[in-house]
């Protein structure tokens, strides 16, 4: 497994995975397949939605079951993190510089990424300008609105 095809994801991430992974092969592949059978039945092929829909959903659910396979696979699980430096796994609060508004994120790996629980991804423009840095340190977030700074407060 090469750097690229790492997939960060704390332990509970990855559980929510093989958990994900379990109900689609053990419930919802035999779903699908009941479905087929049951629009096969109906007749014609070449006219009938019915299959055709449940095709479709077969596909979907194929590629589910193939991309969290691989994302299983490549899963790197984040250890419980240094609070001496900000990394993948920490909680850390931040100060903008600009106007002395905090902040507290916790970094995680892109696929368990969820603003509306401020867990921000390791790719993100503020995580990846202060990863790697001490409490106290400043640094410059360069974004698609624009460059500003943020002080770090406090690593957890």
């Amino acid at each position: 497994m090469s750097k690229a095809d790492e997939i960060y994801v704390t332990e509970q991430g990855l559980e929510d995975m093989k958990k994900e992974l379990e109900y689609l092969q053990q419930e919802k592949r035999p779903e699908v397949i009941n479905a087929l059978k049951e629009a096969r039945a109906l007749g014609d092929l070449s006219e009938n939605a019915e299959y055709d829909a449940a095709r479709s959903e077969q596909a979907e659910v194929e590629a589910k079951i193939a991309n969290l396979s691989q994302m299983i696979e490549n899963a790197v699980v984040i250890q419980s993190a240094d609070t001496d430096v900000v990394s993948i796994g920490n909680t850390v609060k931040i100060e903008y510089v600009e106007d002395g508004e905090t902040d507290t994120y916790t970094i995680v790996g892109s696929t368990e990424a969820d603003p509306f629980e401020n867990k921000i991804s390791n790719e993100s423009p503020i995580a990846a300008a202060i990863i790697g840095l001490k409490k106290g340190d400043v640094a410059k977030v360069t974004s698609p609105n624009g460059e500003y700074e943020v002080k770090i407060l406090d690593i957890k």
